[in-house]
């Protein structure tokens, strides 16, 4: 997928949550609901976490140099990472102690027809940006049905991001609209502190499975296992080459993989014709495989290891 898309559903994101988060701050200044300023605090937190995405991916398009000889593809992988620990740290420890105090000191929803109105157009705007943020992260999936599935394969860690952050919005405003109503129509105002107790407890997880998902591309994961395929199908397909080791690869970006080759060529090619034959490799496979950026193939006898 390319960086533009990722933009344009980090963009949808940004907008949604700046006025959703202003009207969930006035409507809880009105009202004295834990639940909507724990998601106040959650749509605040999401806005900039879509600026910092913005910035990851901006700084992973520098050109390589010297000290990054790969390039800085990882950048968004650094602050993917950065922005779960954000939704941890903010987002969900300030809901759980929202949560905690109303629990504490109850008090009971004053005129929650703020908090109808404005819970109800939230849910609709971040409604809108979760589909913007699908319709782009579809657009490169064959198998559009396994969402969980799709997320951890996938290695564009922005728009993954994106559409976790707003599925957990969604969620969220979910349980605040319900804690909202439930608290008012029993008059029992623990169960909006309770509200804001579970969203604390769900942008937890929310932020742990983004982290373990961020963890993975920042450390280095391969292709997924049909880029291999491909590949192999290539070797497999070139009449000058005997035999091969599996393909090693690592992401340094969503759209930049590295490949390293290790081939048995047969004994009747001279060097000349080896290396025009590694080149055609070269070529073939970053043809076939445009996010192939790199690749280095080396030669070695591979049946005097059996």
């Amino acid at each position: 997928m390319a960086a533009g898309g990722s933009k344009i559903a980090i963009y949808g994101a940004i907008g949604a949550n700046t006025l959703i988060a202003v009207s969930k701050f006035i409507a809880a200044s009105f009202t004295g609901s834990s639940a909507m300023m724990a998601e106040g605090i959650h749509s605040l937190v999401d806005t900039g976490n879509g600026l910092l995405l913005l910035l990851g991916i901006k700084r992973s398009k520098q050109k390589p140099d010297d000290m990054h000889p790969f390039g800085y593809g990882k950048e968004v992988y650094f602050w993917s990472f950065v922005v779960s620990v954000l939704i941890f740290a903010l987002g969900g420890g300030f809901a759980l102690y929202e949560g905690i105090h109303a629990l504490q000191d109850p008090h009971v929803i004053e005129d929650p027809a703020w908090n109808y109105g404005v819970l109800s157009a939230a849910i609709l705007f971040e409604g809108i940006a979760l589909y913007m943020a699908l319709k782009t992260f579809n657009k490169s999936r064959k198998n559009k049905r396994n969402l969980i599935r799709n997320i951890i394969k996938s290695k564009d860690a922005a728009t993954f991001a994106v559409i976790i952050e707003d599925t957990a919005a969604v969620i969220g405003l979910s349980i605040a609209l319900l804690g909202v109503f439930l608290s008012q129509q029993l008059q029992n105002p623990y169960i909006d502190g309770g509200a804001s107790v579970l969203i604390g407890l769900l942008l937890l997880g929310v932020a742990t499975f983004l982290a373990h998902e961020s963890k993975g591309l920042l450390l280095g994961e391969s292709a997924t296992p049909e880029t291999i395929s491909v590949v192999e199908k290539i070797l497999s397909k070139n009449i000058n080459i005997k035999d091969w080791n599996l393909p090693q690869t690592m992401h340094f970006g969503p759209n930049n993989i590295l490949l390293v080759l290790e081939i048995d060529l047969i004994d009747e090619l001279n060097l000349e014709q080896a290396e025009r034959t590694m080149e055609s490799l070269r070529l073939e496979i970053k043809h076939q495989q445009p996010k192939i950026k790199q690749v280095y193939i080396q030669t070695t006898d591979l049946s005097s290891r059996a």
